[in-house]
Parts: C-alpha cells; structure tokens; sequence
C-alpha cells in the first residue's frame, strides 16, 4: 500500500477545510438568475515560434483581441425588468414585517431594507372569516350536518374507542419489572 498517496490525500482535504465555505440559502427572489446582456474581453497574446530549418530562425508574433460575446434569448432590457419585477414582489412580501418591527430601523445593518420598504403598506386579505376558521373546516361541518350517518377522517369529534384496554388515573404507580435471574 502507498502511505504516500494516502498521507498526501489526507493534506490535500485538510488545506481545502480551510478554504471551503459552507453552502448558505439565499432568497431566490433576489437572484439575477443568471442575466447577462453580453461580455466584453481582452486579451493579449504572443506567441515564440522556433524553426529547425537550416537557418534557424526564430519568429515573435504579439497581438491583442477584443471579443464580445451576446447571449441567445431575451434581451437584455427584458430580462433586467424581469429581475427588477422578482424584487419588487419579494419586496411587497416582505415589507409587512419589516415595518411591523420598528428595531430594525434603529440597527445600521438594515438600513438598505428599511429604505426600500418605507411607505409600502401591503394590503390585508380581509376575506377571512371572523371566527379564524378556514374555509375547508366551514365546508366539512356542512357536509357533517347534510351525511351525519358518515364518519369523516380528521373529524373533531371523536368517538369513544371499542378497545377494552384503559388509561390507568394519572396518580397511577406502575409495578417494577421483575429482576433477572442470573444463574
């Protein structure tokens, strides 16, 4: 067996510990979903030629490019507005508890936020019912008193167990288990 390869695997891991950062989530809202509109680069070059022939002579060739690259799909004025729409309703989402916890305006790592969600008051959803029940639970209680010969899963009301087990009073001292024998 090679300890080298083995001693030199267990460095390699061990250096790459101290450079490795953990995978955060991040909002996918706020991602730019890879947008780009093109890229523009430079680049130089040179290159050293040498010929064998019965000369011998050396030939030097330098040279700078430009290129510029443009992606395939939407333009590039549509895919930034689309970006721009993604924040703005991550941001309509979100600005309801920004507001609501007035601690945030006082700590200076939240500046940014507090600003952009100053003066957005989201609207409240004022179709709920009152009494705080969903409309699933208001269905199924009509559907209860129209069939009440049925018996529903997850009903509320639950019927007395046939079992003929019972649950000892709560002051109840179980027996200890009896003691092995040990031979």
């Amino acid at each position: 067996m090679n300890y080298y390869f083995t001693g030199l695997l267990i460095l390699a891991f061990t250096i790459l510990a101290f450079f490795v950062e953990p995978a955060y989530p991040r909002n996918e809202y706020l991602n730019e979903y890879g947008v780009r509109c093109g890229e523009m680069e430079i680049s130089t070059e040179r290159r050293d030629t040498d010929y064998n022939y019965s000369d011998g002579s050396t030939n030097e060739q330098q040279g700078i490019r430009f290129t510029y690259r443009k992606y395939l799909g939407t333009d590039c004025k549509t895919s930034k507005e689309n970006v721009a729409i993604k924040q703005q309703l991550e941001l309509m989402k979100m600005c309801g508890r920004v507001n609501a916890n007035p601690s945030l305006a006082n700590n200076s790592n939240f500046n940014l936020l507090v600003s952009k969600c100053r003066g957005v008051n989201p609207a409240r959803d004022n179709t709920r019912p009152n009494d705080s029940k969903s409309l699933w639970d208001d269905m199924k209680d009509d559907y209860k008193k129209e069939n009440p010969e049925l018996n529903l899963m997850g009903d509320k009301f639950i019927e007395p167990s046939k079992s003929k087990l019972k649950i000892p009073p709560k002051d109840y001292i179980l027996p200890l288990p009896k003691p092995k024998n040990e031979d």
